[in-house]
């Protein structure tokens, strides 16, 4: 029995310069972004406000959501944790704190938004985010927020954090492509 032996796999060294590691993030990046704004091209106001799954997300408000997480994370980079104003094991659902309120309206199309509105936002939050990409030092740590889902004493680099925000959003891309699609159909991907 003869065998045939396979072609083995070419590996190249990746380049360890920062300018390819800041390319590379950026790339990263907005391939997410443009899959996860994918899910909005074409829509009305009335369809990037509705909530047509048995979630009551909506994808104006995922944009929402997804430009005040680069915009929250981007500010860690720069300023470092900000503390909350109340503890999260206490707090009172039938009557919230503002923080919470503030960050529950994210999810949510209000009154008198647009999809061009929240898109323009999220446009220079993702320019604020790509100037961070390219001028901070990527190996600089910042200690995470007290808060229950991050452990106690924990820290992230800026590379870290921007590794988080491409999770971030491919998460909410997967929940705007099934939105979409309940919507008219349209995917993003397939």
């Amino acid at each position: 029995m003869t065998t045939t032996q396979q072609p083995q796999p070419t590996f190249t060294k990746p380049s360890t310069t920062v300018a390819a590691e800041r390319a590379d993030l950026l790339d990263t990046l907005h391939q997410h972004r443009e899959l996860f704004l994918r899910t909005v091209e074409g829509l009305s106001d009335e369809q990037a406000a509705a909530t047509p799954t048995a979630s009551q997300l909506c994808l104006g408000g995922l944009v929402k959501h997804v430009t005040a997480s680069e915009a929250e994370w981007a500010r860690f980079i720069t300023d470092g944790p900000k503390e909350a104003s109340f503890d999260w094991a206490s707090i009172d659902w039938s009557n919230p704190p503002a923080e919470v309120v503030a960050y529950q309206q994210q999810f949510r199309m209000l009154e008198g938004e647009t999809l061009d509105g929240v898109l323009a936002a999220y446009a220079q939050v993702a320019a604020t985010v790509d100037e961070l990409v390219h001028t901070v030092d990527l190996g600089a740590r910042r200690p995470l927020p007290a808060a229950p889902w991050f452990e106690t004493g924990a820290s992230w680099s800026a590379r870290r954090t921007f590794l988080h925000l491409v999770a971030e959003i491919s998460q909410h891309a997967g929940h705007a492509d099934i939105i979409r699609e309940t919507i008219d159909g349209q995917k993003s991907m397939g």
